[in-house]
């Protein structure tokens, strides 16, 4: 399926379920993300991470909920079902596309102005570069007698001090090469969209009315 159109439909689907007050829909969408990811081979230390993580508020919720609020334990599972819909749906998403074919269906096919690009891919491009800065920064702290936690604000401001000057290198560097904002961006490789992605679209929100009209919790 379309990487624009994948997104577009969990991004519906979830704004749905958002004001929807049914447990079993959100059951079902579980099963079947399961189910996709466990085809796609999603790695087992992905799969730890994805289920243990949101235990930790699924708790918070039952318990605030359900001791401590309106004492409603059915709607408290509901909105820890959501939780873990979001997740898996969003890791079920940057699983079939990396981030960078996501970011390049965008721009083509809803049409995202050029800086939209510029700015995702060069953000994406200087994680691994910034978190190399910032342990820099710790080992020269270090050296000086002087020690960076991650909670301490100097080492985040040196930090911000290094990004912008990265960001008048990078503008220098982008217009040296030809790049420009007010033009429509060429690309090497097209990302079309097939009659059977506007099926998939509409047949998966058909779907999901279904579910959310006729299921009865």
């Amino acid at each position: 399926m379309n990487p624009s159109y994948q997104l577009l439909l969990i991004l519906i689907s979830a704004l749905e379920i958002t004001f929807t007050k049914k447990l079993l829909p959100n059951l079902i969408i579980i099963i079947i993300t399961i189910l996709y990811l466990m085809y796609k081979n999603l790695p087992a230390r992905t799969w730890w991470w994805i289920l243990a993580a949101p235990i930790i508020p699924g708790l918070a919720i039952l318990v605030t909920i359900g001791w401590f609020g309106s004492h409603n334990i059915m709607y408290a599972w509901i909105l820890v079902s959501r939780i873990y819909v979001y997740i898996l749906t969003g890791t079920a998403i940057v699983k079939t596309h990396s981030t960078l074919t996501l970011t390049r269906s965008l721009e083509q096919n809803l049409h995202l102005p050029p800086k939209y690009a510029y700015g995702v891919l060069a953000a994406l491009n200087l994680i691994p570069k910034t978190i190399e800065n910032v342990q820099k920064i710790k080992q020269a702290a270090t050296m000086r007698g002087v020690i960076l936690n991650y909670w301490s604000p100097q080492l985040y401001f040196k930090a911000i001090l290094t990004a912008i000057h990265w960001s008048d290198e990078l503008a220098q560097a982008m217009e040296s090469h030809g790049f420009n904002e007010v033009q429509s961006r060429t690309v090497s490789h097209a990302i079309a969209v097939k009659t059977s992605d506007w099926w998939l679209l509409i047949g998966g929100l058909i779907i999901l009315q279904l579910l959310l009209i006729f299921c009865p919790v």
